[in-house]
């Protein structure tokens, strides 16, 4: 079963400003069902559209299904059928042998800035950036799933 183990930590911004991101690509995404046990999740990257579904978090660690889908449709789904859209740029940064995905979030989430980093394993080691902060993978506030019900700036 493919499994996604990840980490999460807050941007420090001042510290962010002084790197040069790998690539970055503007993203859409919005969910047609989301609960404690599920997510199902439809996003745009660039010019190319997903489909994610992902289980209950243990630990860490979840299952994740993601399969490519056309473009047009991956619009026209968010469009039709998500509720609140995410709306971000994501950046890659490799830092020390580890690609890290740092989210820069719009819309309703402007101003929150959120580092990924994905690992083999839930006691996979990796250094951390100076630029990634406070540590956020347990505060459920932070799953893009919670901030398209409950966004940033309402808090």
């Amino acid at each position: 079963m493919p499994t996604e183990i990840e980490r999460k930590f807050l941007v420090n911004r001042t510290l962010w400003a002084m790197v040069q991101p790998d690539e970055s690509a503007t993203v859409r995404q919005g969910y047609l069902h989301s609960d404690n046990v599920k997510t199902i999740r439809v996003r745009t990257m660039g010019n190319k559209g997903f489909i994610t579904i992902k289980g209950k978090t243990t630990g860490i660690s979840r299952a994740e299904y993601e399969y490519g889908i056309p473009f047009d449709e991956a619009t026209l789904m968010l469009d039709s059928f998500a509720g609140n859209i995410i709306e971000k740029t994501r950046h890659y940064v490799q830092h020390e042998g580890k690609t890290w995905e740092v989210d820069e979030f719009g819309g309703d989430n402007a101003g929150l800035w959120v580092a990924e980093i994905e690992l083999t394993s839930e006691d996979d080691v990796f250094a951390k950036p100076t630029w990634a902060g406070e540590e956020v993978t347990h505060d459920y506030r932070y799953s893009n799933s919670s901030l398209a019900k409950n966004p940033f700036m309402n808090w």
